[in-house]
């Protein structure tokens, strides 16, 4: 077996395969800038560091289950001059969730909150933390499932954990007793602990007529809203600005 066989069979070896894909070229880099052994060796570790980042980025993007790849440098802010920009960019550093707190998005249909709320986890995702994005229509009917398999435990432990939880379209409707204790037993596992994200039409005062118990409203509200930012989005609609760019 030659040099370059030996070094491809100890990559692969070592789970460093993807070295391969740079050795040529980091080689002749290094040959015609006389580099020295430690400087070659550090490129190809960051290649590799890079390749294996990249590669963690991608999967937590996809077990975030965003609907579309929504980023902040991706939103046109200066569509609709009543946007908060400035409150929505100061939560582009994460600080929220070194804090543990929660943020509400809310404002009729269309001026960009799913677009926002899904562009910070995306952020979240970019610097490492595990994300769960979710409809909370859906949310609700996924652990209802559980409940005719016996897996609902198992099922309603993926939100006490994950480092941030985004609930998009939350207080459409109100909460049937069931809907209302799974999302009791979601915000007090996440309380204080984890970071959440809501996205709403109403206003925060008309939640607490959505749960059929005043008392677990009164509870859940306390939790959620406490050290909360709320971020209120009016005026034009952001997704008839784009239907009207695809025309």
């Amino acid at each position: 077996m030659n040099i370059h066989g030996q070094i491809e069979y100890k990559l692969k070896q070592l789970h460093l395969a993807g070295i391969l894909q740079t050795l040529a070229v980091r080689v002749k880099q290094a040959e015609d800038s006389k580099a020295g052994y430690e400087e070659f060796l550090m490129m190809l570790l960051e290649d590799e560091y890079e390749r294996k980042q990249s590669g963690k980025l991608i999967k937590r993007l996809r077990q975030a289950g965003f609907e579309e790849e929504k980023t902040l440098e991706g939103f046109d802010f200066g569509f609709n001059p009543q946007i908060p920009v400035k409150r929505i960019k100061q939560l582009a550093n994460c600080v929220y969730m070194e804090r543990k707190e929660n943020i509400f998005l809310l404002g009729p249909v269309g001026v960009g909150k799913t677009h926002i709320a899904q562009a910070l986890g995306h952020i979240a995702c970019r610097i490492g933390h595990d994300v769960i994005f979710t409809k909370a229509a859906a949310m609700f009917r996924y652990l209802h499932g559980g409940r005719a398999d016996q897996s609902w435990e198992r099922r309603i432990k993926q939100y006490f954990t994950v480092d941030l939880l985004v609930i998009d379209d939350f207080a459409l409707k109100p909460l049937t007793q069931f809907q209302s204790d799974d999302f009791y037993e979601i915000i007090n596992e996440r309380y204080m602990k984890k970071s959440t994200i809501f996205t709403g039409n109403r206003t925060i005062e008309d939640w607490h007529n959505l749960f059929p118990d005043p008392i677990i409203a009164n509870s859940a509200m306390d939790r959620i809203a406490h050290n909360a930012h709320q971020i209120v989005m009016t005026g034009e609609s952001y997704r008839n600005k784009s239907k009207g760019k695809e025309k």
